[in-house]
């Protein structure tokens, strides 16, 4: 499948929040990006507002909802303030990550032998509110199956070991380790996505071991990159990895 790009606004807005004013608008960068062909745009609107605020969240999904096809996902610890900016409205896509105020960034998956209990109803409620509800995983394929039986329609799968390993001797083993954990959410019908740290100079190989990822969410390399290229060319860039990356794997299908 070809993979869909959906670019998360967080750096653009902490930004925004180290002077008075709105400058750089989330919203306007949201339609760059929109403008340049982005599938979507995410947010991760934390309860501090360090960087996306609560009133960016409804701006950007007007936004969003005038470009038919695109999609916007909010994604968030869903027992803290998630569940309300899912409420007021509704997005395509719900991201739940097990991540609190403390933390400078997401960084470990849902352990769903722990979570699993309180999570179902809140995936449920989002059912009701017509979003696509998917769980930010660790590479384990054990655990994504649990996503299944939870009731999630995809996973996340947190790539940050995967990105810091590139240019090491263990970046193929821990490369196999995503491709089976895709393979598996895959063979249960769950959806794949895949976020955090992937760049414009990792995200190729990833895609092409994972056959079966549907969407990236990439904010912080894409927000750095986009200081050097701009925007629209930035998002034209990882399309044209996420076309090329497909190429290779109908190519090796083919093959096979």
């Amino acid at each position: 499948m070809l993979t869909k790009l959906s670019v998360n606004l967080n750096k653009v807005a902490l930004i925004r929040n180290s002077r008075e004013g709105n400058t750089p608008s989330p919203v306007l960068f949201a339609q760059i990006a929109l403008k340049a062909g982005a599938a979507g745009i995410t947010v991760h609107p934390r309860p501090d507002q360090r960087h996306i605020r609560a009133d960016d969240v409804p701006a950007i999904s007007r936004l969003v909802a005038r470009w038919p096809g695109r999609e916007f996902n909010i994604e968030g610890n869903p027992f803290m303030n998630l569940m309300e900016h899912a409420r007021n409205v509704r997005p395509h896509q719900l991201t739940f990550v097990p991540d609190n105020e403390t933390q400078l960034t997401s960084d470990h998956g849902f352990d769903l032998t722990d979570s699993a209990d309180a999570l179902i109803p809140l995936i449920e409620e989002g059912h009701k509110l017509g979003c696509r509800v998917s769980l930010f995983m660790d590479p384990d394929p054990e655990q994504i199956r649990l996503a299944k039986k939870i009731g999630a329609d995809r996973v996340e799968l947190y790539t940050e070991s995967y990105a810091a390993s590139c240019g090491t001797f263990e970046n193929d083993a821990i490369l196999e380790r995503f491709a089976a954990a895709a393979k598996a959410a895959h063979d249960v019908g769950l959806g794949v996505n895949a976020g955090h740290d992937l760049s414009l100079t990792n995200l190729e190989k990833l895609l092409v071991a994972c056959e079966h990822i549907a969407e990236v969410s990439i904010g912080h390399a894409l927000v750095s990159e986009a200081l050097e290229y701009g925007m629209t060319e930035t998002v034209g860039r990882y399309n044209g990895i996420c076309l090329s990356a497909y190429d290779q794997i109908e190519a090796k299908k083919k093959a096979a």
